[in-house]
């Protein structure tokens, strides 16, 4: 009866371990000092290898802004930089930031800034610049860096894939046209260009025009794009291409959602997917929905020579009203075609740009879904940071698509989106009766085993100790009375869509094999503290055996006398939390639209998994909660007195497969994070009616837990403003004396970086935009003077740490570092915590924790009346709108210098050997890598590879679900509350 132990790191945008594009305040011109290069450093210089970025970022005639980037392109930290290049007109320099500039006749002078000083290897920093000229505004030629040319390292070829069109439909059978272009840089030639669907190799082609005939695409949506390979080995693929390839001859309408404001017009194209043989008419009617948006023309003709030539249908909307109304495209023989036309207010330019990201996110050819209709954590499948593969997702994706659903709903008035994303949810990531079929064995006076966790991965298995004694649950009791059932109504936390790793999942069957498809259940992280991605080693969460070793993979996590094959279920609250939400806000913009009957269902499921959700409220094994100290000298729980009422990192439950020798257990977890925490859930789930749970407890415990949670971040807030790490129940996990002096909250132990250290879990500034922006809703929805109090003092300290450069362009903080501890909490009285400070290492332009910074700002300044919040809010959305867009979303170049850790060894004792579902032996000299060979079949990998031979660090452009959803719902959001 093992519940082993699991820590994790959230699919996010994760802090790296070296800065990628590096900047920070903006600096008037000559208000820094900085010396030149000391010796040692000017000794450097003849050894850098460096490339130099110049673009012109924004050009009005008389005058300009410019970014220059330095990249490192050595194996070394550079540390001390000044670049210089000449101007080849007339421009003149009038002020720079994120560096100190200046310039003597035609030549410019950049120098580094204290705080930007060292570029790490394979990392770079980004500065910009406003001048103004005359005449030309020619580029520079050539860059120096500290005196010498910097010539660099070999910078890899590009290629273009020019066809198909992105959005194309063809007809199954139809060839598909492939086109690149492909150039190749510092005097090397092009040897080759490969052409791809997803990771499946097409075809080759080794002489210009590169171009392919792909044929055989079955019916579906496939991303395509083409690799190019130049004489010197170096490579680098293509941006994607999304298109469909219909079954039939089909009728192909682009865009398929479309936002017409009032009195004004807008257009949709359409065409066929293949060619007819006679003349075929297309009828264009409104089907269902604002009688406000009318189209035309109601007819077209497409001829065998025109079939492929788009024609445009006007959608026009009336003065008045909004809503959504659906034009349908008919033709005898032809699959008919679709478009979403919403009315929108008359200075909506947000509501606008949520529906136009909206459309790009859910369009299938752009490769955000399965077949399935599952969100993938990102489009590009050579990722690692949570998921170890762009191709799994998260409870995270799943809530962050139920999200986007419910702001769809608000704009459109439809709300059939936002039930099928809760629908999606539930099939596929709340396991089914059949997936944990031993439930009604749970033995809720004896939760669990106490299984104590390690601070490494190499002191695992952490070996069961029956002899500790743990507490009784108090909530399992109450939820079978309320819901007529022992499964537990909680999302998973990882998922292999596409059965990558070949563990198979089919309810009932328990790690059917490579033979199954996905997607498939997975586990990663359930080894401490320590254990990074880079140091797991992914496993089924129904462990029969099949793969592994003798007892599946059980036994390099738990020490046992003996095995059971078992099944076992992790819960990430933070995703829970965030579905409940979203269907707060769903019910809430339903009912003002008066279609609060239509999402009753599916609020009424949100708040059954907001009871389940409790189990993240209580100690790991329902040890006492407070002073808990030794594990067999801390009592064990009884009633609700191991509730520490703060939403935990985790809640796991499992059992056994054999059902005739039946067996489980629950836990929660006695780790809390400050990311983690949102007192809008837990408003809605105690004090608004229709969230309210069912069970006879529940609705007080989450009225208690968000008391606690706004308490909590006072308690956290830092001097300067900004949220601490978290507390725990059980020091080190496994309930050891903390040292002296540790501050306390409820008895919990302050926690500098609570459940992981590989990178510290407290630096990332992201969990700070997503935690307070759940505060600021909360805020926004109640008024609640602590809850503004703790916004009031963070907001000021991150828009202090906010640049928003001339020509938009902008820099939020990324990685934070800590010193010192909060004084021991007083409800009475809170301290000051004079003590506790951050400071911001660096910085970043990540969209996706800018989205969610922005919202922050969004409902905060809409409560308050702050303009600086708004002000920033807009300028932030605006940003990332006039310079990150592309044909899928919006997104920035990220350098991956934490790639080198492809090669990280994975422990795994000398004593135990086994294999994974490909093949791929584990044992003693696993890396990550190689147990994880299908990646050298992925398009990318020859980037790692490069790099790992020492190369420079790759840079990818990622389109992560959960951060082009944030942007659109901050649009969204902007729209609503401020425009």
């Amino acid at each position: 009866m093992s519940p082993g132990t699991r820590t994790r790191i959230r699919g996010r945008t994760k802090p790296r371990l070296a800065a990628a594009l590096v900047a920070a305040l903006a600096l008037p011109l000559g208000m820094t000092a900085v010396g030149a290069p000391s010796p040692a450093e000017a000794a450097q210089a003849a050894a850098v290898q460096c490339t130099v970025d110049y673009k012109v970022a924004n050009d009005w005639g008389s005058g300009f802004t410019a970014e220059v980037t330095l990249t490192n392109r050595g194996t070394a930290p550079l540390t001390g930089w000044t670049v210089t290049y000449d101007q080849a007109g007339n421009q003149k320099l009038t002020n720079g930031w994120n560096g100190v500039w200046s310039q003597s006749g035609k030549t410019v002078t950049l120098r580094n800034a204290d705080w930007n000083r060292t570029v790490a290897a394979g990392a770079a920093v980004t500065a910009g610049g406003q001048f103004t000229y005359t005449g030309a505004n020619t580029a520079p030629a050539a860059f120096a860096v500290n005196g010498e040319p910097c010539a660099g390292a070999h910078k890899p070829p590009v290629a273009v894939l020019t066809s198909p069109a992105p959005g194309a439909v063809f007809t199954a059978g139809d060839p598909v046209p492939m086109a690149a272009t492909a150039a190749a840089a510092d005097g090397a030639t092009v040897t080759k260009v490969e052409f791809y669907r997803d990771t499946t190799l097409l075809g080759t082609d080794t002489t210009a025009p590169f171009t392919h005939s792909a044929t055989g695409l079955a019916a579906g949506s496939h991303s395509l794009y083409a690799k190019a390979y130049d004489n010197q080995g170096a490579s680098a693929e293509s941006a994607p291409v999304g298109i469909t390839v219909a079954a039939g001859a089909a009728l192909v309408a682009s865009p398929a959602q479309l936002g017409v404001r009032q009195g004004t017009s807008g257009t949709f194209d359409l065409k066929l997917s293949t060619q007819p043989s006679a003349n075929v008419t297309v009828t264009v009617a409104r089907t269902s929905g604002n009688t406000g948006l009318t189209a035309a023309p109601a007819t077209l003709t497409f001829t065998p020579a025109n079939w492929n030539t788009a024609q445009k249908v006007t959608v026009t909307a009336a003065s008045t009203g909004t809503g959504s109304a659906v034009f349908t495209a008919t033709a005898p023989g032809h699959t008919k075609a679709e478009v979403t036309a919403t009315q929108l207010a008359a200075d909506s330019t947000y509501d606008a740009r949520f529906l136009d990201l909206h459309a790009r996110i859910t369009n299938p050819a752009n490769g955000y879904f399965s077949p399935e209709g599952i969100p993938y954590h990102s489009v590009e499948t050579l990722i690692v940071e949570a998921p170890d593969h762009g191709h799994e997702t998260t409870s995270e994706a799943y809530s962050y698509l139920i999200w986007l659903q419910a702001m769809y709903g608000k704009i459109t008035g439809d709300w059939t989106k936002f039930n099928s994303a809760w629908d999606t949810m539930e099939k596929f990531m709340i396991p089914t009766r059949a997936d944990q079929p031993t439930n009604s064995f749970y033995n809720a006076s004896k939760p669990a085993t106490y299984a104590p966790e390690h601070d490494s991965p190499t002191q695992y298995p952490s070996r069961l100790d029956s002899g500790v004694s743990t507490g009784a649950d108090p909530i399992a009791g109450e939820l079978k009375s309320a819901y007529g059932t022992d499964e537990i109504y909680g999302m998973h936390w990882i998922q292999d869509v596409d059965n990558v790793y070949g563990f198979g999942n089919e309810p009932g069957k328990c790690s059917a094999g490579p033979t199954a498809t996905g997607p498939s259940y997975i586990n990663t992280f359930q080894r401490g503290p320590q254990e990074s991605v880079w140091e797991t080693v992914t496993h089924p969460t129904c462990d029969n055996f099949t793969y592994g070793g003798r007892n599946g993979f059980l036994d390099l996590f738990t020490g046992d006398a003996s095995y059971a094959k078992q099944w076992k279920f992790t819960n990430a609250p933070d995703a829970d939390a965030r579905a409940v939400q979203a269907a707060y806000w769903a019910d809430i913009w339903a009912k003002q639209q008066g279609k609060g009957a239509q999402v009753t269902a599916t609020v009424a499921k949100a708040a059954k998994m907001g009871d389940y959700l409790r189990y993240a409220l209580f100690d790991k094994y329902f040890k006492k909660s407070g002073n808990c100290v030794g594990p067999t000298t801390c009592p064990a729980g009884t009633g609700k007195n191991s509730a520490h009422y703060l939403l935990s990192w985790y809640y796991a439950w499992g059992g056994a497969t054999d059902t005739s020798a039946g067996w489980a257990w629950r836990i929660g977890s006695s780790h809390a994070h400050g990311g983690y925490q949102n007192p809008l859930a837990a408003y809605a789930l105690s004090e608004y009616a229709p969230l309210k749970p069912k069970s006879a407890t529940g609705v007080q415990d989450w009225a208690t837990s968000l008391d606690r949670q706004v308490e909590f971040y006072k308690w956290l807030q830092s001097s300067e403003g900004a949220i601490a790490g978290g507390a725990t129940n059980s020091w080190q996990g496994r309930y050891a004396t903390p040292p002296a002096g540790t501050s306390t909250f409820y008895g919990l132990y302050y926690d500098e970086k609570p459940v992981y250290h590989d990178p510290p879990s407290n630096q990332w500034f992201g969990f700070q935009a997503w935690s307070m922006e759940r505060v600021a809703e909360y805020y926004h929805q109640s008024g609640d003077a602590l809850a503004k109090s703790v916004l009031d003092k963070w907001v000021d300290w991150a828009i202090s740490k906010t640049t928003i450069n001339p020509d938009g362009t902008f820099r939020i903080p990324s990685t934070l570092q800590w010193s010192g501890q909060p004084d021991t909490w007083n409800p009475s009285a809170p301290g000051a915590n004079t003590g506790l400070h951050v400071t911001v290492a660096d910085y970043t332009n990540d969209v996706g924790v800018a989205a969610a910074y922005a919202k922050t700002l969004t409902y905060y300044a809409a409560k308050s009346g702050d303009a600086d919040a708004k002000r920033v809010a807009k300028a932030l959305l605006d940003g990332m709108w006039d310079h990150h867009q592309d044909p899928l979303g919006i997104a920035v170049p990220e350098t991956r210098a934490d790639y080198n850790r492809f090669d990280d060894p994975v422990h795994v004792p000398s004593t135990w050997t086994g294999v994974m579902p490909n093949g791929d032996p584990v044992n003693s000299s696993s890396t990550f890598a190689s147990i994880r060979s299908f990646y050298e079949d992925d398009p990318a990998w020859s980037k790692v590879e490069a790099y790992l031979k020492g190369g420079a660090a790759p840079v990818f452009t990622y389109h992560r679900f959960w951060a082009q959803a944030d942007i659109a719902l901050a649009m969204g959001s902007y729209a609503e509350l401020l425009e």
